[in-house]
């Protein structure tokens, strides 16, 4: 018996000025955040929800789960605006785990993947921290913007490495603040 597609509810944000991206799309089902991700990278994050919901449909709906009004909060310069917000990832355990652990990652502050790899008790997972970070669904909501390279460079970003470090230098400020 088919299943009907899930529905997802999304909502679209602008960027602020100056940002290099032109918006963000937060994705909800319905109880939690389940994808968030840059405007221009639609097909990757339909992908994500694709090996996850298999079927679904997109409906706009403002603000879905308190999303859109926390992402705002965080884009002026709110760094604990995504605290207690409620997501689903999806992915493998060991996915989930390394995704909830950038959570840990203070606002203008980073760790490097092997920092990440010992948090989650597998020091020597540096590369599979690093592929499961690439196929974070909840991008600035699961800060995967905040882990680095072992040299402290700024490395491998799916939003890209000028949105990297503009999120960088926006916690940067807003702690300033």
């Amino acid at each position: 018996m088919n299943r009907p597609p899930q529905t997802l509810l999304f909502d679209l944000i602008e960027a602020p000025a100056g940002a290099p991206f032109a918006g963000l799309c937060v994705v909800s089902d319905g109880e939690r955040l389940c994808a968030a991700d840059f405007a221009g990278h639609e097909a990757r994050m339909r992908r994500l929800l694709e090996r996850r919901y298999g079927a679904f449909r997109l409906v706009r709906c403002a603000d879905p789960c308190g999303a859109s009004t926390r992402m705002h909060a965080y884009l002026g310069g709110d760094m604990d605006a995504f605290e207690g917000l409620e997501v689903r990832t999806g992915g493998t355990a060991f996915q989930a785990a390394a995704w909830l652990a950038l959570r840990s990652i203070p606002a203008g502050a980073t760790a490097t993947y092997g920092e990440q790899a010992a948090r989650l008790g597998r020091p020597a997972a540096v590369r599979a921290v690093g592929a499961a970070n690439a196929q974070n669904p909840l991008a600035i909501v699961l800060p995967c913007h905040r882990v680095v390279g072992a040299d402290g460079a700024l490395t491998g970003y799916a939003g890209g490495l000028a949105a990297k470090q503009w999120l960088l230098a926006h916690e940067a400020r807003g702690l300033l603040r």
